[in-house]
């Protein structure tokens, strides 16, 4: 939030309207979807080719100045207003040998690429733009230019966009169906997505598999991309100082993902190549060392970007269901109010909080709502205690319990005990609150009838301080298994 000094958290206010934490530092959390890839494949495989060549800063091109970027010129700085004939050759050296080793690689090997083609670059490839579509590939939108895109005005992104988007279809002959900007803004994916055309958005690097956003309502497909396992490499520091080194992680990360195919989830490689990089021959030959490799394997995928976006909407479409970060405080409290027995207080304060879409599940919610209960005074946490029934007790039998109570009693069976087991529950339900002062609490879907007694009898011994304590614990078992009910 604005004005905060970093790593601190914003100070909890009532306000009825929060702006709410956008990162998501969950995702598929412990239990990732089974992408059922087709086949059974162990694992996705995607090769990128980013076709640059031709869009890069340039004053040829009406930039300000040269590239500087992603070249074999060590310490490579922009030069202000005049050309930089080295690193234009070295470019050019991508368009006209890079990628024609690598188009003889991929088709000898028939693996399908998706390439990311800056239109501009594309509109300067004729020949290159006839290879690509002659051989299959998916040809994506790599944006307008090869430039910057972090201090450019929303409305000029919004219209560079746009024009890429006219350019590529007028030079392909159709519109890009994916998007990777690469060098980006914090603007662009949210861009992008309202643009409302791509089947997907390759802008971000978080995850081994495709995943659904909503941007303002509407469902965008995102298939994280790569920067480590990525050529890129060879122009940066740390990075590879030949193409052995390239082979050796590539081989490694694909060993490791296929491992987890094999007993785990199955999951997704994405390799991300440029012309004047890898197809440089030292460097190829660790490519191709690597496809030699992956070959060697059954159960494999290699796919373009494109075909694993239909094959993850046709699996997985997106879901709905209504996110806690997104809620008003009425809806927050009214959805999660009685998590903790009788006490709404509680989640009206994790209202405040600093929520986000990590927080859209059982865990974030009830750490939340734990957070609160347990920086409450003890006369308030002993309100929440003395607000849960007594086990088999007479609200209960007179099935006054809540709805959630009720279900959990009934689930251990104490809503059939026979007359010698109803009187044991009453006789030590006394015994427990004239003791501590609040009654017997525990998380019965954790336990059996047996287990109940003999843990009440256990704990009934228990000085006041220790069993407060336990008696908190069981309240936050409880609200985890009543979160689990409602979310995911």
């Amino acid at each position: 939030m604005k004005g905060l000094p970093a790593g601190s958290f914003p100070q909890r206010g009532r306000r009825d309207k929060l702006a709410r934490y956008s990162r998501n530092m969950r995702g598929y959390g412990a239990n990732p979807p089974d992408p059922k890839w087709p086949g059974g494949a162990k694992i996705a495989v995607q090769f990128v080719l980013n076709y640059e060549e031709g869009g890069e800063n340039c004053v040829l091109h009406g930039d300000a100045a040269s590239e500087a970027f992603l070249s074999d010129i060590p310490g490579a700085s922009q030069w202000q207003g005049q050309r930089h004939w080295n690193m234009e050759s070295i470019y050019e050296y991508g368009a006209r040998a890079g990628f024609w080793r690598l188009h003889r690689l991929f088709t000898r090997a028939e693996i399908p690429l998706t390439i990311y083609g800056v239109a501009t670059a594309l509109a300067r490839s004729p020949a290159q733009v006839e290879a690509m579509k002659s051989a299959g590939w998916e040809i994506a939108s790599h944006g307008l230019k090869w430039v910057e895109h972090k201090d450019m005005a929303v409305e000029d992104e919004r219209a560079s966009i746009a024009e890429a988007i006219r350019l590529h279809t007028e030079v392909v002959g159709e519109r890009p169906r994916g998007w990777y900007t690469g060098r980006c803004s914090a603007n662009t994916v949210r861009l992008v997505a309202e643009e409302g055309g791509f089947d997907y958005v390759s802008d971000t690097y978080d995850d081994d598999l495709p995943y659904w956003i909503d941007i303002d309502g509407r469902h965008q497909l995102i298939i994280p991309y790569t920067l480590e396992a990525n050529d890129m490499r060879f122009a940066t520091a740390p990075g590879w100082t030949d193409g052995n080194d390239f082979a050796d992680y590539l081989i490694n990360a694909f060993d490791e993902l296929y491992l987890e195919g094999s007993t785990d989830t199955p999951k997704m490689m994405s390799i991300g190549l440029h012309c004047r990089l890898i197809g440089r021959p030292g460097k190829l030959a660790g490519l191709r060392r690597f496809i030699e490799h992956i070959k060697r394997h059954d159960d494999v995928w290699c796919a373009r970007r494109i075909d694993i976006a239909e094959h993850w909407k046709a699996v997985h479409p997106p879901l709905s269901f209504p996110r806690p970060c997104e809620m008003d405080r009425e809806t927050f409290v009214g959805s999660y109010g009685s998590i903790f027995e009788h006490s709404p207080w509680i989640a009206d304060r994790a209202f405040d909080l600093e929520l986000g879409p990590a927080h859209d599940c059982a865990a974030g919610v009830h750490n939340v709502l734990c957070r609160m209960f347990r920086t409450a005074s003890s006369e308030e946490r002993l309100g929440v205690l003395n607000a849960h029934p007594d086990l088999a007790g007479k609200l209960a039998q007179a099935g006054r319990l809540t709805a959630e109570s009720t279900s959990e009693q009934a689930g251990a069976g104490l809503n059939m005990l026979t007359d010698e087991e109803r009187e044991t529950f009453t006789r030590l339900n006394q015994v427990y609150m004239d003791k501590h002062g609040f009654p017997f609490i525990i998380a019965v879907r954790d336990h059996t009838k047996a287990s109940i007694l003999e843990a009440f009898e256990r704990r009934i011994a228990n000085d006041r301080e220790t069993e407060f304590a336990e008696a908190c614990r069981q309240v936050e078992r409880i609200a985890q298994f009543r979160l689990q009910d409602v979310l995911p």
